[in-house]
């Protein structure tokens, strides 16, 4: 078989239907696009959300409340698993991980999961850790130092 002999299997290709090729042809005389109306033109096109000036229900409805989204601690998930690629009694911090790859993105900081198997005693510095990585850590002769790092805040407006 060469590249030259390669063709797609029988039935995987078969032609478009043409639009606006008469009546009989399934997609004449309107070609798909309905009847007459802002939306039947060329060129026409309705941004998300828009009622045809009525005022869209995105500002219709009432907004109450308070949302921490963007007040909320994001936390670089890391497994303990991953920190075997480590030597034995490495110190293992923010930038050995995002050295090596296993931290990627922003966020507030890293937080050490207890997700897989340890082999190495390890020192590791982290923003947070759950409870079953810390004792995952310390049942192998390792340490476990939490590092706190300050959060840009936004500004407050007077």
């Amino acid at each position: 078989m060469r590249l030259h002999n390669l063709k797609p299997r029988p039935g995987a290709k078969h032609r478009t239907k043409r639009l606006g090729q008469g009546e009989s042809s399934g997609r004449g005389k309107t070609a798909g696009r309905g009847g007459k109306g802002q939306t039947a033109r060329s060129g026409s096109s309705i941004r998300i959300g828009f009622e045809g000036g009525q005022m869209p229900l995105i500002r219709r409805i009432p907004k109450r409340g308070f949302n921490n989204t963007q007040f909320a601690t994001r936390y670089i998930g890391v497994n303990v698993g991953d920190l075997n690629v480590f030597d034995d009694g490495a110190k293992v911090d923010e930038t050995a991980l995002r050295s090596i790859g296993l931290a990627n993105g922003p966020g507030d900081g890293i937080k050490i999961l207890g997700t897989g198997e340890l082999t190495k005693k390890l020192t590791v510095s982290a923003s947070a850790f759950s409870a079953a990585a810390k004792t995952k850590i310390e049942a192998k002769d390792g340490s476990v130092e939490l590092f706190t790092r300050k959060k840009a805040t936004a500004p407050v407006k007077a």
